[in-house]
């Protein structure tokens, strides 16, 4: 059965009158009545009573063109949602990103795709670099972001769409908090608090001080932490340093909360991750477009 088979039916049942019909659909009188025809031999079940050269709906004719009607009306509706889909005006989409973007980054880009597509659901889930990564692989997450771009996974296409500037800080009453420069031997001794293992901060802040001759496993790590907020109160509490984004500590730094030690370190990108074997959505690929060009 073909909804050209339902759309020919409904329209006989309508009027029942083959010619009458077979005008309205634009066909020939023959052609409508094959079809007819075909429907009834393929279920054996006839729908008209044929009259000499009249046709008049039967009592299973007439039950069935409710069930037509209603098939068709579905098509319809399924025909219309993918044609908002196609136009961006429905749809949902699911991001997953790790604290930092999730946090800091992206917040108002997501507000200016709800302005342009207001019509589409937007979810945001906040996780670490590993657990976003694994959420794009397992087809929960659309779209992932993750702070840095070591993501190693056939599966995954990685896309850099933003640079992130990332910085050693201590407290104000920290030896380092005068401005001097610091030595792999001091940075050995210091006192670190950090990001869980997992997560691009404390990725970041071991592949960048293992460029300078300190190895992350020799680091003193005397507390790891859940989320950016923990850490930054721990290191604000106490004699200890830590590896940031500039986003989440810039408010303290400017207030004198927080000081930034003199120790250069190379920007982080913010990646992009999609499913290279997963159909993009239109939603998917209008956020992904706009976060490229943002």
């Amino acid at each position: 059965m073909t909804l050209e088979q339902l759309r020919i039916f409904i329209a006989v049942a309508e009027r029942e009158h083959l010619t009458q019909a077979a005008d309205a659909l634009a066909l020939t009188p023959s052609a409508v009545s094959a079809s007819i025809r075909a429907l009834e031999e393929r279920y054996d079940t006839p729908l008209f009573h044929r009259m000499g050269r009249g046709i008049q709906l039967n009592d299973a004719g007439r039950l069935f063109l409710a069930e037509a009607r209603a098939t068709l009306a579905a098509a319809r509706n399924a025909e219309l949602t993918l044609a908002e889909l196609a136009g961006l005006q429905r749809g949902a989409l699911a991001v997953h990103a790790s604290q930092t973007i999730a946090s800091y980054w992206l917040p108002p880009r997501l507000m200016a795709f709800h302005r342009r597509y207001p019509q589409i659901t937007l979810s945001l889930t906040i996780g670490n670099t590993t657990s976003v990564a694994q959420a794009v692989l397992d087809g929960a997450a659309d779209l992932g972001l993750v702070e840095d771009d070591g993501v190693e996974d056939s599966e995954l296409a990685v896309t850099d769409v933003a640079q992130d500037r990332i910085v050693v800080v201590v407290a104000p009453a920290h030896p380092w908090a005068d401005g001097r420069a610091i030595g792999a031997d001091e940075l050995l001794a210091a006192d670190w608090i950090m990001r869980e293992p997992g997560s691009g901060t404390r990725s970041a802040a071991e592949t960048r001080l293992a460029a300078l001759g300190v190895a992350p496993s020799r680091l003193k790590v005397v507390m790891a932490l859940p989320s950016n907020e923990a850490v930054r109160s721990a290191v604000l509490a106490g004699p200890y340093a830590t590896v940031a984004s500039e986003l989440v500590v810039a408010p303290h730094l400017q207030a004198g909360l927080l000081r930034q030690a003199t120790l250069a370190l190379p920007p982080r990108p913010f990646a992009l991750l999609h499913h290279r074997q997963r159909h993009q959505s239109r939603a998917a690929q209008a956020l992904a477009q706009l976060l490229r060009e943002a």
